[in-house]
C-alpha cells in the first residue's frame, strides 16, 4: 500500500489550489491519512504562489506541519520568481529527475 501522497501541482487556478491541492495535502498530513505528503510545484502554480499572499501563507503552514513542498528551479529561473518561492520555505531545485523517479516508482501521482 502506498504511504506517500505525491501531488504534481501545475495549475494557477486559485480555487483549485485552495480547495484541492492545499486542502487535501495539508489535511492528509495533519490527520494522518498518509504518512508522507509531497507536493511538486511546477510551472504556472509557481507564479500563483509568488504573487498571492494568501496562497503563500497556506503553503508556509503546510510546510511547517510537515508537508514536503518542492519547486522546479528551471521554471522559477525562467519566470524570475525564485526568491518568492524561497521566501515561502519551498525547496527549489531542478526537479526533472525527481518527477522521473516518481513515475518510475509506479506510485499514484495526483496531477492538478
Amino acid at each position: 500500500m502506498q504511504k506517500e501522497a505525491k501531488i504534481l501541482w501545475t495549475t494557477d487556478n486559485k480555487e483549485t489550489a485552495e480547495h484541492m491541492v492545499l486542502l487535501y495535502a495539508h489535511n492528509a498530513k495533519l490527520k494522518g491519512w498518509m504518512e508522507e505528503v509531497s507536493v511538486l510545484v511546477w510551472g504556472a502554480s509557481q507564479q500563483l504562489i509568488a504573487k498571492d499572499k494568501e496562497i503563500q501563507e497556506k503553503v508556509k503552514a503546510m510546510i511547517e506541519d510537515g508537508v514536503n513542498v518542492v519547486a522546479c528551479l528551471k521554471c522559477a529561473e525562467n519566470m524570475e520568481i525564485e526568491d518568492g518561492l524561497n521566501a515561502c520555505n519551498i525547496d527549489v531545485f531542478y526537479t526533472g529527475e525527481l518527477l522521473s523517479q516518481w513515475i518510475k516508482s509506479g506510485d499514484t501521482i495526483i496531477t492538478v
